[in-house]
C-alpha cells in the first residue's frame, strides 16, 4: 500500500511523489489541461474589492474559473481590488456575466449554492470536475429566487451560532479546497486500482 508524502504544482499538472514499501519514489501524474478549469466560482454581485481580489488568487492558485455576476459593487480597476489579487490577476481565468440568466445559459455543469440557510454541510456532498461553487453577495448572500429553485444543492460552512457570518474569500477559500480535497482523493482511488 502506497502512502502519499505531497501533492506538487507543477505548471498545469498536479503529480503525487509517493513512497513505495521499498522506499523507492515513484511519481504519478495526472494532467489538468490548461483550457479546461477544475472548478467554476460564481460570486453573485459581489460588493467588496478585497475580497474578489483574494478570491481571484485562490482561483489561480487551484486552477479554477472565476465569474462574476453583474451588478458589481466595484470597478474591475479598483486598485483594492489588484492589491488583494497581487500579481495573480493577470493570471486569473474570469468572464463576467451581464446578470444570473446570462451565466446560467453559458455555463453547464451541476451547481452548489452556498448559504447558510440550510442544514446540508458543504462536506456531505460529493464534488466532481468541472462543478460550480456559487456564493451571494457580502451582505445579502444568494437570493431567494436562486435558494428556493434549487433546495438539493444548497450547502452550508457549519460555524458556532456566535458568528454571523465568515468572509466570502475565506467561505469560497474553504469550499474550493474541500472540493479539490474530493476530486484528488477520488484520483488517488483511481490511480491505486489501475496500479
Amino acid at each position: 500500500m502506497m502512502s502519499i508524502k505531497n501533492v506538487v504544482p507543477s505548471g498545469t499538472e498536479f503529480f503525487y511523489r509517493s513512497l513505495t514499501p521499498q522506499n523507492s519514489e515513484m511519481i504519478r501524474y495526472f494532467p489538468l489541461p490548461s483550457t479546461i478549469p477544475m472548478f467554476h466560482v460564481v460570486l453573485y454581485q459581489p460588493e467588496i474589492p478585497d475580497n474578489t481580489g483574494a478570491i481571484g488568487r485562490t482561483c489561480v492558485a487551484v486552477g479554477a474559473r472565476l465569474h462574476l455576476v453583474k451588478p458589481l459593487g466595484f470597478q474591475l480597476e479598483h486598485r483594492r481590488l489588484a492589491r488583494a489579487g497581487m500579481d495573480y490577476w493577470n493570471h486569473l481565468d474570469y468572464q463576467i456575466a451581464d446578470d444570473w440568466n446570462h451565466l446560467v445559459a453559458g455555463l453547464s455543469g451541476n451547481y452548489w449554492y452556498f448559504t447558510k440557510k440550510t442544514v446540508q454541510s458543504y462536506t456531505n456532498v460529493r464534488y466532481s470536475a468541472n462543478d460550480v461553487l456559487v456564493f451571494g453577495s457580502e451582505s445579502q448572500g444568494l437570493p431567494a429566487f436562486i435558494l428556493d429553485a434549487n433546495p438539493k444543492h444548497c450547502v452550508r460552512i457549519p460555524m458556532l451560532s456566535e458568528a454571523r457570518s465568515l468572509n466570502l474569500s475565506v467561505s469560497v477559500g474553504v469550499a474550493l479546497y474541500e472540493a479539490q480535497r474530493q476530486l484528488h482523493s477520488e484520483m488517488k482511488k483511481q490511480n491505486n486500482t489501475e496500479m
